[in-house]
């Protein structure tokens, strides 16, 4: 499919497109989609084939396929939730022609065509100079946060020395009224961040209320500080542990906030993510009409993604994080194939997220058991076990506790016992603890 698109070739295209659909789609089905007949889609298709150049049928076809914009080099006037208003319209041929884009395995998806579309990583723009005060903060929030994310939120004592610090020395720099308005403002957003990842260590390590008061605390500072990308920031984080603690609702309600927030930041990342938290919190109320709808929002803002435009605390946005996010929604609206395509590009994240890493290795394996492969979740999750060994994480205990949940129908299986015992010897409740 990339060199057909590459090679601006809609034949080929066809063919590609057919091949990969699953089911295989034949070429008088693709036909009546497009209001062509078998014959001429065969032609199309032929190696020798000519690319057709009729712009009022590649738009046609564009529209009928519903291939995201971003993939074409001609301008359509459509969206990507539009249907086709010729040939067949059946609810299937619908179903699978809105979802081949988004699921493909080539990356054809709105995310995937922002990542075929993208060229170089665009540099970060140099840092303004700031205090000594500031880059203080910002240093040791940078090692607490690479520490978090290598080693997970209980290693070496990790939230005694970040409350210490907070405590004994960012606390006294804001209370000094001395400091120029933009200067405060400036580390005002600085201890907004340390207690961000003050609030991610101490969830961590499975203190939902401390994490929850350092969370609203990092909201404040950044009000105060009047930065609209670090308040849906933190809008953000407060929907994701929400989702994560069952009350989809609030997690809804903060994806909402964070959406109107991150909007006025002009970040496309920050509107990806609030985005696609949003359609987690729908997942997770069975709501598929509004899930599906926001998860559209934050496919389009990531074609407008541009890597490394943005501050240094949001470096973690990728393709791979919100990949893993997609994941999430399409396993729990209990789409488990769909959701598996998400979990294994997820894995292609940078290194240094070794907590991610795990907690991406453990959703791999919840997706092959709701589909009932439980030899390659069983291969998955045991890898998980391994990294657990050097992540200290009760989130990530979570998540493998999920997978032997999810694996529970099969617990006489052989392979099911060996994975129950290697969890149990890592301190992760089974269900044959029960």
């Amino acid at each position: 499919m990339r060199a057909a698109l590459k090679d601006r070739h809609f034949g080929r295209l066809f063919a590609a497109y057919r091949k990969e659909s699953n089911p295989h789609v034949s070429q008088a089905a693709l036909g009546r989609w497009l209001g062509l007949t078998q014959a001429q889609v065969s032609r199309l298709e032929a190696p020798d084939a000519r690319p057709p150049s009729n712009l009022v049928n590649l738009e046609r076809w564009a529209k009928a396929l519903q291939v995201p914009p971003a993939l074409l080099w001609f301008s359509v006037s459509h969206t990507v939730n539009e249907l086709a208003g010729s040939g067949d319209d059946s609810s299937v041929g619908r179903v699978q022609r809105r979802q081949f884009f988004r699921t493909a395995g080539v990356g054809a998806t709105a995310i995937g065509a922002s990542l075929l579309g993208a060229g170089p990583a665009v540099a970060a723009s140099p840092p303004k100079p700031r205090s000594t005060d500031v880059e203080i903060v910002r240093d040791m929030t940078a090692t607490f946060r690479r520490l978090d994310n290598r080693f997970g939120g209980g290693h070496s004592r990790a939230t005694t020395t970040i409350t210490n610090y907070l405590t004994s020395t960012v606390a006294p720099m804001l209370k000094d009224t001395t400091r120029k308005a933009a200067a405060r403002e400036e580390l005002l957003g600085a201890a907004a961040e340390l207690h961000q990842v003050a609030g991610w260590i101490a969830f961590d390590v499975g203190n939902a209320t401390e994490g929850q008061r350092r969370l609203r605390d990092a909201l404040k500072l950044s009000q105060d500080a009047g930065d609209d990308a670090l308040e849906a920031e933190m809008l953000a984080a407060m929907s994701h542990h929400a989702a994560f603690n069952g009350a989809p609702e609030v997690a809804v309600d903060m994806a909402l906030a964070a959406r109107r927030t991150s909007k006025r930041s002009g970040l496309a990342a920050l509107q990806a993510e609030a985005a696609v938290l949003e359609a987690h919190g729908h997942a997770l109320q069975a709501n598929p009409s509004a899930c599906f709808a926001a998860l559209s929002e934050a496919e389009r803002a990531f074609e407008r993604f541009s890597p490394g435009s943005g501050p240094a605390w949001l470096n973690y946005f990728d393709s791979a994080y919100l990949s893993a996010k997609f994941a999430h929604v399409f396993r729990d609206l209990g789409s488990a194939a769909e959701a598996e395509q998400f979990a294994r590009r997820a894995l292609g994240m940078d290194d240094g997220y070794e907590r991610g890493r795990l907690f991406n290795t453990a959703l791999l394996a919840s997706t092959l058991a709701d589909q009932g492969r439980v030899d390659e979740a069983c291969v998955e999750a045991t890898a998980a076990v391994r990294m657990s060994e050097q992540v200290r994480s009760i989130r990530g205990g979570a998540y493998l506790a999920d997978v032997g949940r999810r694996l529970s129908p099969y617990r006489g299986d052989r392979r099911v016992r060996a994975l129950y015992a290697q969890m149990d010897a890592a301190g992760v409740p089974t269900p044959v603890q029960r």
